[in-house]
């Protein structure tokens, strides 16, 4: 089974799938803190440039030189990992630490876990985006709907979780190999809401105004249930039936979830199981948002 895992986040979708940048993505280094901190130097989170718009000396550079025409958001067009590299490649050749801040892509935790595991397909590796919560990125108590990339380490066997995204510094743990305790994900946000062990204002996902608790939960749940098909959904498409009922499921169907977060929580040793639910529940996998 473990070897069919593996095969499985070997393939690619419509969102990690390189094309011509394929070997782009091959030649680049195979260090894992390398290659994360070479997207960090590619990519501005729109968060770091709202709370330090008009700065100069900063992580990325020079704040006052991005241009006012640039979307904050730019994910809205890029949102698969060929378009970020196609972009990055278009504003400026090199692929590098030294990129000018005026041209960096403007990216969520989506982008940044989706062009990593990509890269890393690229190389032959397992990885597969998961998406949950971190209390690591604020230092406000409260857990944030988060993205993150896992891989398959063959010398250490086993998964490994990596976060590429650029608000994770000043961390107390290893941010290329983060502990199983510190990121929930969003099987384990869900039933411990269900369960009563977490409270609602604990977790947020980041609309405005914040969404919180169960609504919150949700969203997370299926974002990680569709990575884990390979399916990398963007922010704005949840399950077309939950969004007509405002993210409300009735009683049968939070029976049903409950089913589909416990095979969640070990996505390995449930692998074959979660694939029969995506061929056979089709309701989860038909989403709603943006223009559809």
């Amino acid at each position: 089974m473990q070897e069919e895992v593996i095969r499985f986040y070997r393939q690619t979708s419509c969102f990690t799938d390189l094309g011509y940048y394929r070997d782009f993505a091959v030649n680049l280094t195979d260090d894992i803190q390398e290659l994360c901190l070479l997207q960090r130097y590619q990519i501005i989170h729109p968060v770091a440039i709202m709370s330090q718009r008009g700065v100069k000396d900063t992580f990325h550079g020079d704040m006052t030189k991005i241009p006012t025409d640039r979307l904050l958001f730019e994910n809205e067009r890029y949102q698969t990992a060929v378009s970020i590299f196609a972009e990055l490649l278009r504003r400026e050749p090199e692929y590098s630490i030294e990129r000018k801040i005026e041209n960096k892509l403007h990216l969520c935790c989506r982008e940044q876990a989706i062009l990593l595991a990509a890269i890393l397909k690229a190389k032959g590796m397992a990885a597969r985006v998961r998406s949950g919560f971190a209390g690591y990125i604020s230092k406000d108590g409260i857990n944030h709907d988060h993205w993150i990339t896992e891989y398959y380490d063959r010398e250490k066997e086993r998964w490994v979780l990596t976060d590429a995204d650029c608000c994770c510094e000043n961390v107390d743990f290893d941010i290329y190999d983060i502990p199983r305790e510190r990121f929930i994900f969003g099987a384990q946000a869900y039933l411990g809401l269900r369960e009563r062990r977490y409270r609602k204002e604990e977790f947020h996902y980041a609309s405005v105004p914040p969404t919180l608790g169960m609504k919150a939960a949700l969203r997370v749940l299926f974002y990680d249930f569709h990575s884990l098909m390979n399916d990398e959904i963007f922010f704005w498409h949840v399950p077309a039936y939950l969004a007509k009922k405002d993210m409300e499921p009735s009683t049968e169907e939070y029976e049903k979830l409950d089913e589909l977060a416990k095979l969640l929580l070990n996505p390995n040793q449930n692998h074959e199981a979660l694939c029969d639910v995506w061929k056979n529940e089709d309701h989860y996998r038909i989403v709603s948002g943006g223009f559809n």
